[in-house]
């Protein structure tokens, strides 16, 4: 029976080891593991994991092929779907969506969808290496897409297989967004995200870098020089920080300063790559998502000696995938929870060399449901560092919104969108991911991304807005 087999584990590197390298730490499963965990499987009537997909893979539909020995099928029904199958194999949070809500997690472990779908496009990349998916229809209507994270590359996929001219703007000298730029090696290997972008510019997409879209071009001259729409997909690179004293000094970085420099730059690549990076002998991040873990396990890797997650909860309360904290614990990363920064110490050339903390406790939960954290008197301490990263989000990339008129826009500088059609206020735009939602999952984004290419589809059939 099928909820008799135990879910499959997947192998991975051992922490000691691991803590030494870039590589990727999960290893994927083997053939034989992969049709042991798809027989898990029910096959439900009415299966209610799609429910839980933002993208709505058919997720018993691809499970089936592969149980019954068709890899390649398994990835083209993945694939009518998801513009991105090994991306979302190794970076969605498969545990609170598609997962979450398989029958097997009522009474004991969930199938391992997610493990499924990275073993079916890892065999699509290896064996296979992409059959390009061309549309047999083609229109002259042209879309730009700003932006190349996983809601410009998702719509751009979609769009291309209905036909449409699709043109991806992407700031940046490497497409991918936040892909590249934000998740580690470790996590999702670089070249893997390249294999899917040239998988869609086989299907016809065009990709423009290093072209900046809010400065000497701006939205209105892309709708004026031959773009029938355009989508805005430019996500939420304007770090937060925490506003305290001290955050100025040399050796305090942002989140998505630091990983830029690491991912995209190449910094853990030195000296083949001489990017500069303040490595550290004692590390601080501040924050408890999935960048304050991959900025903690990337300082490890720099060769840091002590390196601290500092978070103004508990454990419970960590919006990180349980997997990445277990991780960073293997690895040896250092929790100092339920602990709030005051002020950063600088030595006498400026750099910071120390943190002054405060103790919190757990109060009544606050807007988004979490247990809000109270300061407790007098248990000020500090924590001798070398370097800081704040990773406790990003606000929206005002460069779009601030060069387009006519485009409505939050208090936080978010672009307004219709959750449905992700239309904004300004005729042939949308706009979708975390430049609407601010920072979410990479699947949501793809999801807003799917939205967007079937609304824009349908204003260009129609004409009508």
């Amino acid at each position: 029976m099928a909820d008799k087999i135990p879910r499959q584990k997947m192998p991975q590197q051992d922490a000691k080891n691991r803590i030494r390298n870039f590589n990727e730490v999960p290893l994927g499963y083997d053939e034989k593991t992969a049709m042991l965990e798809a027989a898990r499987c029910l096959q439900c009537k009415r299966p209610t994991c799609i429910d839980g997909c933002p993208v709505n893979i058919n997720i018993p539909g691809f499970i089936k092929a592969l149980k019954e020995g068709k890899p390649l099928e398994a990835f083209f029904t993945i694939k009518q779907t998801n513009s991105l199958p090994a991306v979302c194999g190794r970076v969605c949070p498969q545990e609170d969506q598609c997962e979450k809500l398989c029958v097997l997690a009522k009474k004991g472990d969930a199938v391992a969808i997610g493990n499924l779908e990275r073993y079916v496009a890892d065999y699509e990349r290896e064996k296979e290496h992409f059959v390009a998916q061309r549309s047999d229809s083609h229109t002259n209507k042209k879309v730009a897409i700003i932006g190349s994270g996983p809601a410009g590359l998702t719509a751009a996929g979609d769009l291309a297989r209905i036909g449409y001219n699709v043109t991806i703007f992407e700031a940046l000298h490497k497409a991918g967004g936040v892909l590249v730029y934000g998740i580690p090696e470790f996590r999702l290997p670089k070249d893997i995200v390249q294999y899917e972008i040239d998988a869609l510019k086989a299907a016809g997409v065009t990709v423009e870098l290093s072209r900046v879209i809010g400065t000497a071009e701006t939205v209105n001259d892309l709708l004026s020089t031959g773009f029938d729409a355009v989508f805005v997909a430019t996500g939420a690179g304007l770090p937060l920080f925490l506003d305290i004293p001290g955050e100025n000094l040399q050796g305090v970085y942002s989140a998505n300063e630091y990983l830029t420099r690491s991912n995209l730059m190449k910094a853990y690549k030195f000296p083949e790559y001489d990017t500069p990076i303040v490595k550290g002998q004692k590390v601080a991040v501040f924050g408890g998502g999935n960048v304050a873990m991959d900025s903690a396990r990337t300082a490890l890797r720099l060769g840091s000696k002590e390196v601290y997650i500092v978070y103004r909860r508990s454990r419970t309360e960590m919006p990180a995938r349980v997997e990445e904290v277990e991780r960073a614990e293997e690895e040896g990363v250092i929790f100092t929870l339920l602990t709030n920064p005051v002020q950063f110490i600088g030595d006498e050339k400026g750099r910071v060399k120390a943190v002054e903390c405060l103790k919190m406790e757990l109060g009544e939960p606050d807007a988004s449901g979490r247990r809000s954290p109270i300061p407790v008197k007098g248990s000020e301490f500090t924590i001798d560092i070398d370097v800081a990263i704040i990773a406790i989000g990003n606000g929206p990339n005002p460069l779009i919104p601030k060069t387009t008129p006519g485009m409505d826009i939050t208090k936080r500088g978010n672009i307004i969108a219709d959750p449905v059609t992700m239309k904004t206020s300004k005729i042939g735009v949308f706009a979708g991911g975390d430049i609407v939602t601010g920072a979410a999952t990479v699947i949501q984004a793809m999801g807003a991304g799917r939205k967007a290419a079937k609304a824009i589809d349908e204003y260009l059939s129609t004409g009508s807005w």
